[in-house]
């Protein structure tokens, strides 16, 4: 049996999904598509630009599989692709940005998705983004003897100031990604990678090898250093694998690694539970693609193959349109049916009319409603050939222009005015896709002498009219795509605060509050402060997008600190989605700020914070004076768009800046010390915040060298607890030392990633 599901507004074809490709456990081709769609906002980003080359087990991993790099020419034609010349032929690599195309990699049983460490720049071979360290045990080791190789190496990278993630293989061994800081060609990465190893081989020569021959493995761990060649691949974060059971190449914190006994590798369910957890352990790897925004036309693109058929398929984004035209087409498909489509939003709303519109008010018409069309659409009529989508005769039965009454998502009022139809007419959402066509009482339908009108008439009771729109819950929150606001003017534009908290959409209704985080995971229980909205607003109903933050000593959200302290949390509220009985989802970004300020003066505890004035340029500058993550520039006419990233949110990130506190540091052969160890002060405490090992000037090293000597005592000043890495060649010190460091983000673990000291000014 096959079906169609939409994706994102792409429609994938699927089918044997009761096919079990894992005898051992069960799991079937629809448990792997649904794992493979859910892990999607964690899986893209690190397979995004580059090319996936797909190991397929069709009949289960029981039986043969094969390496795919062509994309076949019966695949969707939404999906990217590109031409790489190798030696001997040229190959058409797929590239993934979708959920849609991760669920068609699961209707091809592609377990295995394998990606290089470059990343296409526009058609072409760009840069390596990233090293990867495979460490494959050899004969007598296994995975803890692998764990003890990372460790190592991560201590090796962090002293050149760089930062590793580790990764379980989901086959036998650990991969270290580490993202570059600078541009490095394929000689140069291969080179990086090949010296790393070499250093670590001679480090510790009794654990590691370097070298590619088997019989050099016997005990220790082999550091594959030569998957950085432009030429090779290596598993992706998140892909399953074809093994007896469905684990998974899983990213895991360094305090599971670290716990070497108890490792092992993960299924996919429970990576899945993780992400929902914990999101992406691997979000600061790869540095985010600009997202082509997907758009009302992917699916109309996804069921027609513009060399087949004569309708037209605009390759581009549909533009933005006021316009009021309408078209009924009648289609002598496999059926003879009605095609009601009106302009609206720079496309053609589409209904399926089996028996056309209804010609009396006592009479409801079903009406199925279909993918977007273009506007060329308007003017269509033709044949379409057969095997393609609709295959038939099309020709235009009426045409004409429309006033807009009422349109919601389940609710559409019309007026049409067309060389046939006049008249008012209601199109109301019953389940899915069926809605129901109705003409308007005291308002009769003028099928004028000659129409041609569809036949059939029958008495059929009158719907029943909503009026307001039910509480919608587990609304996935609009991202904001990265860019320069600086160049935005104020006219168009709001800006407000980039938050340094956790995003979270807020369910008010019957006096209480239900928390959801980004992944839609229900939260609540972590931020207790936030219960007081639900009394303080409870004669409402209401859907609220903010932020939770836990404000410093000084002042500032700090998210080391929520990570620590949730409970201490605060609310912060930028939009409003719903209130009492109506969406505003599709209401204009102002009008949704003025309606959240107004309930916010119902409610003490709810904060809005105010936005930041003046241009982009302007916002941005206040931004970064008093030390925010960054600024956010929404468009003032923009509506909200749940879990997808538009481009009428621009968001700009600053570099850091925070004042710290020196509490200790590790020594180093090569200078005077290799890093300080800094917090800062929360609720009489010092809380540790990481390590800083670069920025200094030499005279600062040797000053602070001198201080640091003077200040040593024999236990650590950090109130909070520090991991065993963490405290390894600590030296403690009395905390009076203060200076500023510049950072670009937290990590998972709340610690500073990327830290420099700033140099005195003085």
């Amino acid at each position: 049996m096959s079906s169609r599901r939409d994706f994102g507004g792409i429609e994938v074809a699927l089918t044997n999904l009761g096919k079990v490709l894992y005898p051992a456990t069960g799991t079937t081709k629809g448990e792997v598509i649904d794992y493979f769609t859910a892990i999607a906002p964690a899986l893209l980003p690190h397979i995004a630009g580059r090319p996936v080359t797909r190991k397929r087990w069709p009949n289960g991993v029981d039986e043969q599989s094969f390496f795919e790099k062509n994309l076949p020419e019966h695949a969707p034609k939404w999906i990217e692709r590109y031409t790489v010349q190798h030696s001997d032929r040229p190959v058409v690599y797929p590239v993934f940005d979708s959920v849609a195309g991760l669920a068609w990699l699961g209707q091809q049983a592609a377990l295995e998705l394998h990606v290089p460490q470059w990343r296409f720049d526009g058609a072409e071979v760009g840069d390596i983004t990233r090293l990867v360290f495979d460490l494959d045990p050899g004969p007598g080791a296994g995975l803890a003897q692998c764990a003890e190789v990372a460790l190592i190496l991560r201590d090796v990278v962090h002293e050149v100031g760089l930062t590793a993630y580790p990764v379980t293989s989901g086959s036998k061994g650990i991969h270290v990604y580490v993202p570059l800081d600078r541009k490095l060609g394929p000689n140069g990465a291969s080179a990086v990678a090949k010296q790393v190893a070499t250093n670590l081989q001679q480090l510790r020569p009794e654990l590691v090898t370097a070298t590619m021959a088997k019989s050099a493995r016997e005990g220790k761990v082999f550091l594959d250093w030569s998957q950085n060649n432009p030429a090779k691949t290596t598993i992706a974060p998140y892909s399953l694998r074809g093994r007896t059971e469905p684990w998974v190449a899983a990213p895991r914190t360094w305090d599971e690694i670290e716990d070497r006994k108890r490792l092992r590798h993960l299924h996919f369910d429970e990576v899945l539970k993780r992400f929902a957890a914990r999101g992406d352990l691997l979000a600061e790897l790869d540095e985010a693609l600009p997202e082509r925004a997907p758009d009302r036309l992917d699916t109309y693109r996804s069921m027609r193959d513009p060399d087949r058929t004569p309708e037209p398929v605009p390759a581009t984004a549909p533009a933005p349109s006021a316009g009021n035209r309408y078209v009924v087409q009648e289609h002598r498909a496999r059926r003879l049916h009605y095609d009601l489509r009106l302009e609206r939003d720079g496309v053609l709303v589409s209904w399926a009319v089996p028996k056309g519109p209804p010609t009396d008010t006592h009479e409801n018409r079903l009406a199925v409603h279909t993918e977007d069309h273009p506007l060329e659409y308007l003017a269509f009529h033709g044949s379409i050939p057969k095997g393609e989508y609709g295959a038939g005769q099309m020709t235009i039965w009426d045409t004409g222009t429309y006033e807009t009454e009422k349109w919601r998502d389940d609710e559409v009022i019309v007026r049409l005015h067309g060389e046939r139809l006049d008249g008012r007419y209601a199109l109301i959402q019953t389940n899915g896709n069926q809605w129901l066509m109705h003409l308007m009482k005291d308002q009769r339908g003028d099928f004028r002498e000659g129409s041609g009108s569809p036949e059939g008439n029958g008495a059929r009771p009158k719907p029943v009219m909503r009026s307001e729109t039910a509480m919608p819950h587990g609304i996935t929150p609009m991202l904001a795509t990265p860019g320069d606001v600086s160049t935005l003017d104020e006219e168009h534009w709001a800006f407000e605060t980039k938050w340094d908290g956790f995003r979270l959409i807020a369910e008010i209704e019957d006096g209480a509050v239900t928390l959801r985080s980004r992944a839609g995971l229900v939260v609540t229980g972590k931020y207790p402060g936030v219960a007081v909205l639900g009394q303080e607003l409870s004669g409402h109903r209401a859907v609220l997008d903010g932020e939770a933050v836990v404000f410093d000593d000084h002042g500032a959200a700090n998210i080391g600190l929520l990570r620590e302290d949730s409970g201490r949390a605060v609310f912060l509220a930028f939009d409003l989605l719903y209130l009492d009985g109506t969406s505003l989802v599709r209401k204009r970004y102002e009008d949704r700020r003025r309606v959240l300020e107004a309930l916010a003066a119902q409610a003490p505890s709810l904060i809005v914070p105010p936005q930041l004035r003046g241009s982009g340029a302007e916002a941005l500058r206040y931004s970064q004076e008093y030390g925010m993550e960054g600024v956010v520039a929404k468009r003032r006419d923009s509506i909200y768009l749940p879990g997808k990233r538009g481009q009428s949110w621009i968001k700009t990130r600053n570099w850091r800046t925070l004042s710290v506190v020196v509490g200790g540091y590790r020594r180093s052969a090569a200078r005077q010390f290799a890093s300080l160890l800094v917090g800062v002060p929360h609720d009489g405490e010092l809380f540790y915040l990481g390590r800083v090992g670069t920025g200094f000037t030499e005279q600062e090293l040797s000053e602070l060298s001198s201080r640091l000597q003077r200040l040593e005592r024999k236990t650590s000043p950090f109130g909070n607890r520090l991991t065993a890495d963490e405290t390894k060649d600590a030296v403690w010190v009395s905390p009076k030392l203060t200076g500023t460091v510049r950072f670009m983000n937290w990590t998972e673990t709340g610690r500073l990633w990327h830290p420099a000291w700033i140099p005195s000014s003085d």
